[in-house]
């Protein structure tokens, strides 16, 4: 059992294929409750139109012209696998678990740049860009999320309904039904909104999650 873990772990970090089986190799990691911990590579599900945050490096038309961020409905695209990493200033370590009002970033696996946003208008609602941009020791402070679960969850889990909020824009991480023309497979957009809404609403799914790290 803890071989084939290892095996799918490998798999995704390194980017073997195209295409991820989340079957009965990946059974211990589909378990409800189990948290979020710093390294963990996991698709992020909106929780209103269940698609899964996506990017692929396709840039925007408008705006920056960053790499786009969308909303993919398709599950086992591993375009949709974000790396849970610490803010800059932080001494966390991977495994470490993840408190409510924490400041992360998600790090796109395939590109390995940073979901990240700023002031330029998102293409099709006029709302916050959210993109991707940088990479491997090129990060700053418009990567940087807060954590905002929902309920009383202390901790991060997964399935727990959560929000991401831009440090620097105030922005929520949010999704609606508004669809790309020129994008196959019916993505949608991504954008962040200032106010509360269900769109801004996600939830950890598939991913293979690091055991939490006890060491201190």
């Amino acid at each position: 059992m803890a071989a084939s873990v290892l095996a799918l772990a490998v798999a995704i970090l390194l980017g073997a294929s195209s295409r991820v089986d989340m079957g009965d190799a990946a059974s211990p990691v589909a378990e409800e409750g189990l948290e979020v911990t710093y390294g963990s590579t996991v698709k992020l599900m909106h929780e209103k139109t269940k698609v899964r945050l996506h990017s692929h490096d396709v840039a925007y038309g408008s705006g920056s012209g960053q790499q786009s961020v969308t909303g993919f409905p398709e599950i086992d695209d591993s375009n949709s696998y974000w790396i849970v990493k610490p803010s800059l200033d932080s001494s966390a370590k991977q495994g470490d678990a993840i408190e409510t009002g924490t400041i992360v970033r998600l790090q796109h696996m395939r590109t390995r740049r940073w979901l990240h946003s700023h002031l330029h208008a998102s293409p099709l609602s006029g709302n916050l860009e959210v993109s991707c941009f940088g990479g491997d020791g090129q990060s700053d402070t418009g990567d940087y999320w807060r954590l905002e679960i929902e309920g009383s969850g202390k901790v991060w889990k997964r399935d727990q309904k959560v929000r991401l909020r831009h440090v620097d824009t105030g922005g929520y991480l949010h999704s609606h039904n508004k669809k790309y023309n020129r994008l196959g497979g019916g993505q949608q957009e991504v954008c962040g909104v200032r106010d509360k809404r269900a769109e801004n609403i996600w939830s950890t799914a598939e991913g293979v999650y690091l055991p939490v790290n006890v060491s201190k």
